[in-house]
């Protein structure tokens, strides 16, 4: 197994070291790479869109050409999964903050996404989420988290937070608001990789 991070700008190094204990938890043998350039992206077998700043995410990917990859990967079935920024980047339409950056929208997922919904910086908090996936709440990591404010009929939402969507699923794209690779909980790269 292949797992490819965008590593551009963002929460990569987490990411990486989550995946890899992750790999070693599940005894199965795998790499994981960071993508900072196109032609990783199709080796893949799943691919990981991290936390960070949407805008320059964004931008430097399809400058490198990488948003055109990642698009071709998802029609293959390829898994992908977006945190917090990587969220929005899944996003096929955002609210009037994303629209006046100009970013680039992947439009892989049919939601709407709103940045920054729950405050900047100094309004990060934690929570115990619950997620219909697992059991048990997940201990969620919220830095300058967007939201999903509209999702179709075919997104499956795995949490809500204060009446906002926090996770959602549609065929094999997951997107989360919140960080997972910030806590030694690894239920959720678990999933991913199942």
């Amino acid at each position: 197994m292949k797992i490819g991070v965008i590593a551009i700008q963002g929460n990569v190094e987490e990411h990486v070291r989550a995946l890899e204990k992750t790999l070693a938890e599940r005894e199965e043998k795998g790499v994981v790479v960071t993508i900072k350039h196109r032609g990783l992206v199709e080796s893949c077998d799943a691919i990981v869109i991290p936390g960070g700043e949407s805008t320059t995410i964004g931008r430097l990917m399809d400058r490198e050409g990488i948003i055109a990859e990642l698009k071709a990967a998802a029609d293959e079935g390829k898994k992908i999964m977006g945190t917090c920024a990587g969220l929005v980047l899944l996003a096929k339409e955002g609210d009037a903050e994303v629209a006046k950056t100009n970013q680039p929208l992947l439009g892989l997922m049919d939601v709407k996404v709103k940045r920054n919904a729950f405050g900047g910086q100094k309004e990060s908090f934690e929570a115990l989420l619950k997620l219909s996936i697992f059991d048990d709440v997940f201990p969620a990591v919220f830095i300058r988290a967007p939201i999903i404010t509209h999702a179709a009929d075919s997104v499956e939402v795995l949490a809500t937070l204060k009446g906002h969507i926090v996770a959602a699923k549609q065929a094999n794209i997951l997107a989360l608001s919140f960080h997972p690779e910030l806590t030694e909980d690894r239920r959720i790269h678990h999933y991913f990789l199942e």
